[in-house]
């Protein structure tokens, strides 16, 4: 912003005495889309007024000066896109990637243009590096093919493929794009294999030239190489478009993206040591699986972080393409994502055909799935229902929990995200978790609060399992709940760091706490028929009143013998009427 400064726009309007502004005259104040402002507003950062027949948006004074104070709402506005050397810090890289966006929004569908968005960034990275290392090798051996040479880069860009070569393309750069990405695909086989299958640049309708040529001229701002930006500012800034493409795309954003908070909960929860294997069944867009690098780095450091073993397997070809790019845009080359239907189809097998199993097991499947390949898990050759019956026809839960079960090694723990249903159900899904139970598998269940979800306020919870449990938890479950505890948003609620602590602390303590966890016997979960249903063992609310029964049986005679009194005189002026 230019001219009048932020606190003279705020200060004019406080003398004007000024009408609540519209949603374009806010967003041009902030320099922002106005798409941010909604994306604030879904997650109960602000709240405008809705007028009129149309529900208009409409911001007083209070909420600009919200805005322009509340560092947990954004951090900087219109603030140098570089610094004197040209590179960007987190802020201004999440606000230069969303701008990216912005020149997409409204062209194509909310749920879709993430994947371009991400294709096009990951070509800029690896095509920036390919340069910075072939100048890096030429300095130091003065031999052009030592420096073009294959090994002295992580990834190949041939001449062709270059960024400048798309830069400089006039007319077509959709089929140019599209020549490019099978190029770098088969240049860099398998490691590239299916990372732009779903990127179709050469549709003219979703993609004018003029578009296209308006993204390239965008991320041509910028050098994206290693010099410029680190894989850490680089991946936490990829992060944070995922969180703002789920918070777009409502519903379809809890398909490839769960809460960073969930996450928080259960890896701290499980806590990855150093060469763990740890395996995400439905790794969507990967979270799971960097919470558990960011993790182990926090405790332990970089080194030992990097010693992980990541693994993750995902139906969806668009987002097994984000989870792929987000392991390479953080630097973990070797993490292992396959993609495929896990049910139907594992990819991660022993020699001898048998499931490969892991240190820690972490996933939040889609739910309640009623079209599952029943019949080819009915078949199972993998050992998934041994000594348990075949979960329903028409709901996957239980499928995907005893693929994890199975996926867990002697000493294996696991942290599921489930429906509540998973809990109570009766039938066959009651006969698995009774058998689950017995066996002395789920060392803990957590109530989580509604709406943390994108596009369900459904509340969800946590199981976690553990094959090897600590002698004090044998034959025991510890179930918190934790529904009444986090910051309430006006379409998002989100844990807090005390909330996810409150959690951690409980589960490391296992012991009870009032109106919080309770730690439940075997013999008491059997008396219950094995139904886990968290209010059967915590009442976290209120006090129930005490209900006088008497008194409100006199209340309600009382109600019906005035009741039948107004019947009579309504009956006597009807007679009066004649009718």
């Amino acid at each position: 912003m230019t001219g009048v400064g932020l606190s003279d726009k705020i200060g004019n309007m406080e003398k004007t005495n000024s009408k609540p502004l519209s949603i374009g005259e806010v967003s041009k104040i902030f320099g922002i889309h106005q798409d941010t402002l909604r994306n604030w507003e879904k997650k109960g950062l602000i709240a405008p007024l809705r007028i009129g027949p149309r529900k208009d948006r409409k911001y007083k004074l209070e909420d600009i000066e919200r805005i322009s104070n509340d560092k947990s709402i954004v951090k900087t506005f219109n603030a140098p896109l570089t610094d004197d050397s040209g590179k960007m810090n987190l802020t201004q890289l999440k606000q230069f990637l969303w701008r990216s966006a912005d020149i997409l929004r409204g062209k194509i569908d909310s749920s879709d243009y993430k994947k371009y968005i991400f294709g096009l960034l990951f070509y800029k990275r690896i095509s920036d590096s390919w340069d910075e290392e072939y100048k890096k090798v030429l300095e130091e051996y003065h031999d052009e093919e030592i420096a073009k040479s294959d090994h002295n880069h992580r990834f190949q860009v041939p001449k062709d493929c270059r960024w400048e070569v798309v830069q400089k393309q006039a007319e077509g750069i959709g089929h140019k794009l599209n020549e490019i990405f099978d190029k770098l695909t088969n240049a860099n086989s398998p490691k590239l294999d299916k990372i732009f299958d779903d990127l179709d640049f050469a549709n003219k309708d979703k993609f004018p030239n003029e578009t296209l040529q308006r993204l390239i001229n965008h991320f041509s701002q910028h050098n994206f190489g290693d010099n410029y930006i680190s894989s850490d500012l680089l991946g936490d800034a990829y992060e944070y478009l995922i969180e703002q493409f789920a918070a777009d795309a409502g519903k379809k954003g809890g398909e490839f993206y769960t809460p960073r908070e969930v996450e928080r909960v259960i890896i701290s929860i499980l806590k990855p040591h150093e060469k763990d294997h740890i395996y995400d069944m439905a790794v969507g867009s990967g979270g799971f699986l960097l919470e558990a690098y960011h993790h182990l780095k926090n405790e332990a450091g970089e080194k030992k972080a990097r010693s992980l073993y990541l693994y993750g397997q995902e139906i969806n070809i668009g987002t097994y393409a984000i989870a792929k790019i987000n392991m390479f845009l953080h630097g973990l080359d070797s993490a292992d994502i396959q993609r495929g239907d896990t049910l139907a189809d594992p990819k991660f097998l022993n020699p001898d055909g048998s499931l490969k199993t892991f240190d820690i097991c972490v996933v939040n499947f889609p739910y309640s799935i009623k079209e599952w390949p029943y019949e080819n898990f009915r078949t199972d050759k993998f050992g998934r229902l041994d000594g348990y019956e075949m979960p329903p026809k028409k709901n996957a839960d239980y499928a995907f929990i005893l693929h994890v079960v199975k996926s867990m090694n002697s000493n294996g723990k696991a942290g599921v995200v489930v429906p509540h249903g998973v809990l109570f159900k009766g039938d066959v899904s009651g006969h698995i978790r009774e058998q689950l139970i017995k066996n002395d598998l789920i060392e803990a269940i957590i109530a989580l609060p509604a709406k943390l979800f994108y596009g369900t306020g459904i509340p969800a919870a946590i199981v976690i399992f553990n094959k090897n449990k600590p002698e004090a938890h044998k034959n025991k479950i510890l179930i918190i709940d934790a529904e009444q505890d986090y910051e309430e948003g006006k379409n998002q609620n989100r844990l807090r760091k005390k909330d996810i602590e409150k959690i951690v602390s409980a589960f490391e303590g296992y012991r009870d706490i009032e109106k919080f966890a309770r730690v439940v016997d075997i013999k008491e979960l059997e008396e219950n028929e094995f139904n886990l249903n968290v209010r059967r063992y915590v009442e976290n609310g209120e006090d129930e009143e005490v209900v006088d029964v008497k008194a409100v049986w006199d209340e309600v005679k009382a109600v019906e013998k005035e009741r039948e009194a107004i019947d009579k005189k309504v009956e006597g002026h009807l007679k009066e009427l004649k009718y």
